[in-house]
C-alpha cells in the first residue's frame, strides 16, 4: 500500500489471494494497480469498497497523481515464458516518484529506463526463479539510481514458491554498492522530500 500525506490517496499495489499464503489485509484502497493477471498480482475482487484499477499500459492521472504503466517482460524471453509485465511510476504532487516493478523478469533496457526515470523510492523484485533475482535487482538498482530501495517477491515463512530470500539479495548489494540497511519492525516507511537526499541508497526491508 502506498498512501499520499498531501491527499489521502491510497494505492494497493499487486493484491494477492489467500491461496499465496499471506494473511489478507483489511484495506480499502482508492485504486489498485495490477503489472499482470496472475493470481497471486490480481485479486482484486476481494477487496472492500470502491476503487478503480489500472492493468494496461498508458498515461493515467487519479487524484492529482501522475501514474505511467510501462511495459516490460515477466521472464528474460520477451514475454515467451510468462507474459507481459507492467512497471508503475507514480509522480506526487511534492515531486516524490515512486516506481513499483512488479514481477520484472529482465535487467530493464535504455528505452524502459528513458520512460521510468527519475525514481526516488524503488520497489524491486529479488527472489529470482520467477522474477528477476539478486545479482539482476543490484543491476536494475545501479541503472535505476533510486535513493530507497524496498526489496519484494522474496521467500518468507509464509511462502512455498521456489524463490530466495532477502538475505540473499542483502548480501550481493552490500558486496557490490554503499548502502544503509534498515529493518522496520511496523512494516510503515515515511518519507519527506529531505530525508530523500541522501548521499547512499538506503535499502528498506520488510519485516516479514
Amino acid at each position: 500500500m502506498i498512501r499520499a500525506s498531501d491527499t489521502g490517496l491510497l494505492i494497493l499495489t499487486d493484491p494477492f489471494d489467500e491461496s499465496v499464503g499471506y494473511p489478507l489485509p483489511d484495506v480499502s484502497p482508492n485504486l489498485v494497480t495490477e503489472s499482470h493477471q496472475h493470481f497471486d498480482h490480481n485479486a482484486h475482487a476481494i477487496l472492500k469498497g470502491s476503487f478503480n484499477v489500472l492493468k494496461n499500459p498508458g498515461m493515467f492521472e487519479y487524484n492529482e497523481v501522475k501514474i505511467k504503466a510501462i511495459e516490460s517482460f515477466h521472464d528474460k524471453s520477451m514475454g515467451k515464458e510468462r507474459g507481459m509485465n507492467l512497471i508503475f511510476k507514480f509522480e506526487f504532487l511534492n515531486g516524490t516518484n515512486i516506481a513499483h516493478l512488479g514481477d520484472l523478469g529482465h535487467v530493464v533496457d535504455d528505452n524502459i529506463l528513458k520512460e521510468l526515470l527519475p525514481v526516488d523510492v524503488l520497489l524491486i523484485p529479488v527472489g529470482g526463479k520467477f522474477t528477476i533475482g539478486p545479482e539482476e535487482a543490484v543491476e536494475v538498482c545501479d541503472l535505476v539510481k533510486p535513493k530507497v530501495i524496498i526489496p519484494m517477491h522474496y521467500k518468507t515463512r509464509y511462502l512455498n514458491f521456489p524463490i530466495k530470500s532477502v538475505d540473499e539479495f542483502i548480501k550481493v548489494i552490500s558486496k557490490k554498492s554503499s548502502v544503509d540497511i534498515v529493518q522496520n519492525e511496523n512494516n510503515i516507511f515515511e518519507f519527506e522530500m529531505k530525508e530523500l537526499r541522501r548521499p547512499k541508497p538506503l535499502v528498506l526491508v520488510m519485516n516479514i
